[in-house]
């Protein structure tokens, strides 16, 4: 469905994107995750037809985004930091997004002043950043995207908001699979919702596959004996007789692997996301380092 290949993005000395690659699968919701600093709202934004790439092909269904019109009205996003007129009311920003979208559905705008329940004539610039954040929601949404592109979602709502704009999204993949990619930090909200990840780092793509391939390629083994040989291990601690490591490989490697080896107690137990995303960068020097104060 959207699809880079081998794109690089420089700004004067700084190489923001390095022969980049993603695909996210029609249907999908995708989590994009990395550093601050990794290349995500760089390559959010070429995915958006914003950025022209210095090389390389940045595609929605096989067809290039960049000064696409056509493609572009029928993708939605919402950036990290937003922006609307300055003095337009909820209601005149409606009639801008109406004439910007083919499928704007007013009929939905309607129905969604019920759950987020906001000012229909007051100045959006004195919304609070939740509001704000709100309103892009509303409107976005009733332009009626096949792909949806978040960048930092949910900041600045509170629980029971986060947990109702989540509900919207997954209903519309569910009904009209809808295209989803979200940027964000926060991973264990992205673990709940997401069934595509991509993690980058100084704007290269570390790793890219499914959550269920990713969850079930490395594991937490907790043991008391001897460290079996063989094993891909990328972290090591021992607390008393307890040892954890984190290794790569499914569950099956891993036991084939503590047969021949007499182990007084072991067990294997699924990482979270953000266990992935700081193992995997931990390959890269980024490990998180002890300090003593």
């Amino acid at each position: 469905m959207l699809e880079m290949k081998n794109v690089t993005k420089t700004f004067g000395t700084f190489k923001a994107l390095d022969d980049l690659s993603m695909h996210v699968p029609r249907g999908a919701v995708y989590g994009l995750v990395g550093p601050n600093g990794a290349g995500k709202s760089t390559a959010i934004r070429h995915l958006t037809g914003v950025y022209r790439p210095d090389c390389g092909q940045i595609t929605m269904e096989g067809v290039a985004i960049y000064e696409n019109p056509i493609l572009k009205s029928r993708m939605g996003y919402i950036p990290d930091d937003i922006f609307f007129f300055p003095s337009a009311s909820l209601e005149e920003m409606r009639r801008f997004y109406r004439s910007m979208y083919p499928k704007f559905d007013d009929k939905l705008f309607e129905e969604l002043y019920d759950i987020f329940k906001l000012p229909k004539k007051g100045q959006m610039r004195r919304f609070s950043k939740g509001m704000q954040k709100q309103a892009a929601f509303h409107l976005t949404i009733c332009t009626r995207p096949d792909v949806l592109i978040l960048d930092e979602p949910v900041d600045g709502l509170d629980p029971v908001m986060r947990r109702q704009v989540w509900n919207l999204i997954l209903s519309d993949v569910a009904q009209r699979q809808t295209t989803v990619l979200i940027s964000s930090h926060n991973l264990r909200e992205l673990e709940d919702i997401c069934d595509h990840v991509g993690i980058m780092d100084s704007g290269k793509m570390l790793l890219e596959r499914s959550l269920a391939d990713m969850q079930g390629n490395m594991l937490k083994l907790q043991m008391v004996g001897d460290v079996p040989q063989g094993l891909d291990i990328l972290h090591e601690s021992q607390s008393g007789r307890l040892k954890t490591l984190v290794v790569r490989g499914n569950a099956q490697e891993v036991e084939a692997r503590l047969q021949p080896v007499k182990l007084t107690y072991y067990d294997l137990l699924p990482l979270s996301l953000e266990e992935i995303f700081i193992y995997e960068l931990g390959g890269v020097n980024y490990e998180v380092k002890n300090i003593v104060l």
